[in-house]
């Protein structure tokens, strides 16, 4: 398994070959994006800040429980620092199994479940102001 917090841009197709097995028929892959906008807002950029190592180690706790629940062949996550421009990708979850349902509900589980525990914060930065946003409690699913 692989977990980072990096400030650097994220890697996709390092993400998607580390998972990616033989034995496993499927590779679900997440990109979490930012957007132009939020709560009514015209979003200008978001900066995110962590505590890399207390990251890290809770990643790889959610993966441990995610493969307890699925039957899923690897995992990988990567997380992006600093400020970030509208389009560029904050989060990537990879997650290989035999089969793609498994794959896609443990991505799915495992990106909700990020965003509730993993100490990586928010601020969004638009026209006229900024707010630290904790979670994802004020985000639709």
């Amino acid at each position: 398994m692989l977990f980072e917090v990096t400030d650097r841009p994220l890697e996709p197709d390092r993400l998607v070959e580390h998972v990616r097995r033989d034995e496993a028929g499927a590779v679900a892959l997440f990109y979490g994006v930012v957007r132009d906008n939020s709560m009514g807002r015209r979003v200008l950029y978001l900066e995110y800040d962590a505590y890399p190592e207390m990251a890290t180690k809770v990643m790889r706790r959610l993966a441990e429980e995610v493969k307890q629940r699925w039957a899923v062949t690897d995992i990988a996550i990567q997380h992006r620092t600093g400020r970030l421009e509208i389009g560029e990708t904050s989060l990537l979850v990879a997650v290989s199994s035999p089969h793609r349902r498994e794959a896609f509900e443990a991505c799915h589980a495992l990106v909700d479940r990020f965003k509730e525990v993993v100490p990586v914060w928010k601020k969004e930065v638009w026209e006229g102001g900024e707010e630290w946003i904790e979670g994802d409690a004020q985000r639709p699913h």
